[in-house]
Parts: C-alpha cells; structure tokens; sequence
C-alpha cells in the first residue's frame, strides 16, 4: 500500500479530520510534468515521516471543487494543514531537501 493517501472530494474532509498530525496534500494535474517529477519525492517523504506526518494526494481533473476550494492556481501545489486547517502553502519546490527544509517546522518529532 502506498504511503501516499489518495483524496477526493468526498472523503478529503473526513481524512483531514482523522489525524492529529500534520498532513500535507499535494494538489496535482494529469500531464503536468513537474506534478510527475515531485511523485517519488512525497513517496519517499511519506514513508520516512510516518508517525509525525501524513502525505496525500489530490487529482484537480477528478476533484475541481477542492481546487477552487483552495484557489490553486499554480502546479503542483502543496499545502500543509494543522488541525485541519492550511498552515502553510508550499509551491516551487525544488527537490527533496527544499521541500524537508521547509516542512521540517510543522513535523511531530
């Protein structure tokens, strides 16, 4: 199973709801390469932060409610949510030690 929650609209309330840990959700494209090229990056992520942050993912071509919802208007899109509000959002990421530098201040140690 991957490590990595898949969201839709209609459970992605319901999951943020269901952790006391940070959660930080990628909103992601089909066709968008750099959306394709930050995949492994959150897999990788998911799995060495288990216990202090969940990772999940949204399709915006499946759920385009959640993206209004957010006003993403730039892919990918992450944003990191705090008791099951957005604390922070995270684009331009440039690999995995930009996006762990600038995470690292919201993870449960």
């Amino acid at each position: 199973m991957s490590p990595v929650i898949t969201l839709t609209e209609a459970d992605f309330d319901t999951h943020l709801a269901d952790t006391s840990l940070p959660i930080l959700i990628d909103f992601w494209a089909e066709g968008c390469g750099p959306c394709k090229a930050l995949e492994p990056v959150l897999q990788d992520l998911a799995g060495r932060a288990q216990g202090r942050l969940r990772v999940g993912s949204v399709r915006l071509d499946d759920n385009p409610a959640l993206a209004a919802r957010f006003e993403i208007m730039t892919l990918p899109t992450l944003i990191v949510f705090i008791n099951g509000e957005p604390a922070e959002r995270l684009t331009a990421i440039r690999g995995a030690d930009d996006l762990a530098e600038r995470l690292n201040r919201h993870l449960t140690h």
